[in-house]
């Protein structure tokens, strides 16, 4: 018999209440190492919450979360997160390069950062240029850049295709893949864009405040799951975009 091997990433019966309302109830559920893992539901539905109390960033109420089969505080340096809403004042005059190095010790070279933007598509001389000049597809690669520096073994994103044209989305699928085929790196990925998911992913988890499912995207999302989620309007959801001839 082979001995599996332990998930990098462990929830068991989470429970999150602000107040009186559970946000997240009882939700159960493993990630193994090198996984690419969509994480869907409708607004209101806790995806966010997730992320954040994995991070260690709200408080579980109940449960267990194992990363790398110890609390978050013992491997933070382990794991990158690409939040879902950057603010910053786009007068302050911080560079890209300044902005890197706030996040790492280690990665102060120029040349070491310049490398992990053109990891993200983006060319070395963006690295002089000031956050506040960034169209909004370059600032969310500088985000995933700064979120890689360490070459964490886990990455979560929050949406960070949202409001991102078709060819940026194209582009952040493809730095996903390359992540996970050339660093190992196992992610975890909030998204609204079900028709993304059987291409790029090989894990779903459907979160409705509970877990509506987890598998296999081609399994997991049929249509019954989708009504559960979204209700009536899950057939909106099997949309293809269109093909330009």
């Amino acid at each position: 018999m082979s001995v599996t091997a332990r998930p990098i990433l462990s929830v068991r019966d989470l429970v999150v209440q602000f107040g009186s309302e559970r946000v997240l109830n009882r939700i159960s559920f493993d990630i193994e190492k090198g996984a690419i893992v969509a994480i869907i539901g409708p607004n209101g539905s806790g995806k966010t919450t997730l992320i954040r109390t994995i991070l260690g960033l709200e408080k579980a109420d109940e449960g267990e979360i194992l990363v790398f089969d110890k609390s978050i505080n013992e491997v933070r340096d382990r794991i990158g997160y690409v939040p879902q809403r950057f603010q910053f004042d786009k007068e302050f005059p911080m560079t890209v390069l300044e902005f890197l190095r706030l996040r790492s010790e280690k990665a102060r070279e120029e040349k070491t950062l310049t490398h992990k933007l053109s990891e993200v598509g983006l060319r070395a001389n963006i690295a002089h240029k000031r956050l506040g000049e960034l169209s909004g597809g370059e600032l969310q690669r500088v985000l995933i850049a700064q979120a890689i520096i360490n070459s964490p073994d886990l990455l979560f994103m929050d949406e960070p295709n949202a409001g991102i044209d078709i060819a940026g989305e194209e582009t952040l699928l493809d730095i996903i893949k390359r992540l996970n085929e050339h660093h190992g790196t196992t992610i975890l990925f909030i998204t609204h864009e079900i028709d993304i998911i059987a291409r790029t992913f090989t894990q779903v988890i459907c979160v409705n405040r509970e877990l509506i499912c987890h598998g296999a995207p081609k399994v997991a999302l049929n249509e019954a799951t989708l009504k559960r989620l979204f209700g009536t309007e899950a057939n909106f959801y099997e949309h293809h975009r269109p093909h330009h001839h």
